[in-house]
């Protein structure tokens, strides 16, 4: 993957006023040849994402927080694979989704909007991505740091423990690109190719990365859709990048899906089995 120079092999002289922390080098394949990412050793404060945030920037590295999940899988046990990891910008999100719509939505989606009397409905073409909503939302990296800041002010939450990580990266969506992250391995290993997404919803719907753990991603909206029209849409776009959002949990419709965790929804979450 073409990237800037890694920073982190310099982090210690860098100047950055860090917590205590360690640098992952750790692949599936064995140690990466240079640091994948530095995560702190322990929780994060409310205020740590907006520090790491501006000190960081100038290095050319973006912060997300990091969950160890119910089984303490922390990153150096995530199994990262950055030997096969592209480069995002070499993907177009249309026909990345467009590919997954038409291997997985036939099956499912036209399954379960079948009309109930036991004939199936096909889930037809791939529907194109959704338009981008007309009205301008909250700066995106506020909503970012206010989302960070809400998840690290609740220790006894899901979350509860999340710590800082720091990833170099040009920009929010290309984080797990950078770190060859493979929580989505059963659904494409490529995770460039998901990146190409993430990317295409920063612009559109001012979406930064926020948390990653083994397998799941939490996402801030600054710019989510409004209407129920532009939710079906975008569902579409949720269930291509993630079926397993829909396939696996109730209650399992795509439209009750848009509905519920699209329409105004200013946090996005996702989970590959």
């Amino acid at each position: 993957m073409a990237t800037l120079p890694n920073p982190l092999p310099s982090l210690a002289s860098s100047g950055l006023d860090l917590p205590p922390g360690s640098l992952v080098d750790a692949t599936l394949d064995g140690p990466w040849h240079e640091p994948l990412l530095w995560y702190a050793d322990g929780p994060a404060a409310p205020r740590d994402w907006t520090a790491l945030r501006t000190a960081g920037r100038r290095l050319g590295l973006l912060p997300v927080l990091v969950n160890g999940g119910s089984r303490g899988q922390w990153p150096e046990e995530w199994d990262l694979c950055p030997d096969i990891t592209t480069y995002p910008g070499d993907h177009d999100a249309d026909e990345v989704l467009a590919g997954y719509w038409t291997e997985y939505a036939d099956d499912e989606v036209g399954e379960a909007d079948g009309d109930g009397d036991g004939t199936e409905r096909s889930a037809g073409s791939w529907p194109g991505l959704a338009p981008t909503p007309e009205e301008a939302g909250e700066d995106p990296d506020e909503a970012a740091a206010g989302l960070a800041g809400v998840i690290t002010a609740d220790p006894d939450s899901w979350l509860g423990g999340a710590r800082m990580a720091l990833v170099p990266a040009r920009r929010s969506a290309d984080i797990p690109a950078a770190i060859g992250w493979s929580g989505p391995v059963n659904h494409e290993n490529d995770v460039a190719r998901l990146c190409a997404v993430l990317r295409s919803w920063e612009d559109r719907y001012d979406a930064r990365i926020v948390v990653l753990g083994f397998d799941t991603m939490i996402v801030s909206v600054g710019r989510p859709p409004t209407t129920p029209e532009e939710a079906r849409a975008l569902a579409a776009e949720h269930y291509a990048f993630c079926p397993d959002n829909i396939d696996q949990s109730p209650p399992y419709d795509l439209d009750v899906y848009a509905e519920k965790h699209v329409l105004d929804q200013e946090v996005w979450s996702f989970w590959w089995d």
